[in-house]
């Protein structure tokens, strides 16, 4: 479970995942927001689950979010096990103080993993920074998306799902065999 410890340091959520995982999408740490409710991008103005929704399904109540983003493929992790961060701008994450998750195992686990999306900037320099290895991107596809933050107000939520649509999309239609996301008409954006 998410908490601070006596340093301040905030401690990260065990991944949303399946086996069988397609898509991981790694944020960077949990916000206050999700730290106090428990669960990922609990900012109320945070578009992750909006964009969810339009991609999977993901509706309902949390378990049942995560629940459709299992049975469509998707993951969901933070870069950061831990590390010390006031407030919740990833601009303010202290990387003395940060520790990555163990993507060794989780690869290791979900070996049918074909992309990794970084949900922000943050997210991508956190984990080149800190995880990757020379021979990651020729076992997996990395991806940058927008980040679905409210901090990040530059782009329009149709301009972000666009976005994540078409590099996210794909994968979980090759996984289902549903081509309800080519054809929501998006592509014209």
């Amino acid at each position: 479970m998410a908490c601070q410890d006596e340093f301040g340091a905030s401690a990260g959520f065990p991944p949303i995942a399946r086996d069988d995982a397609r898509v991981l999408i790694l944020g960077s740490l949990p916000s206050q927001a999700s730290l106090a409710a428990h669960e990922y991008y609990a900012h109320p103005q945070n578009a992750f689950w909006k964009i969810m929704r339009e991609l999977t399904g993901a509706d309902g109540c949390y378990a049942e979010r995560c629940e459709s983003l299992r049975a469509a493929g998707v993951a969901v992790w933070d870069v950061l096990a831990s590390s010390v961060r006031p407030g919740s701008m990833d601009a303010d994450i202290q990387l003395g103080s940060a520790v990555p998750n163990d993507f060794p195992t989780f690869f290791a686990e979900h070996a049918g993993l074909r992309l990794v999306c970084f949900n922000g900037k943050k997210a991508e320099q956190v984990f080149r920074h800190l995880v990757q290895q020379p021979d990651m991107s020729a076992k997996l596809r990395l991806e940058s998306l927008p980040s679905t933050s409210p901090a990040y107000a530059s782009l329009s939520f149709d301009k972000k799902l666009h976005i994540w649509r078409g590099i996210i999309g794909p994968e979980i239609d090759r996984g289902t065999g549903n081509d309800r996301i080519r054809d929501s008409g998006y592509e014209s954006l």
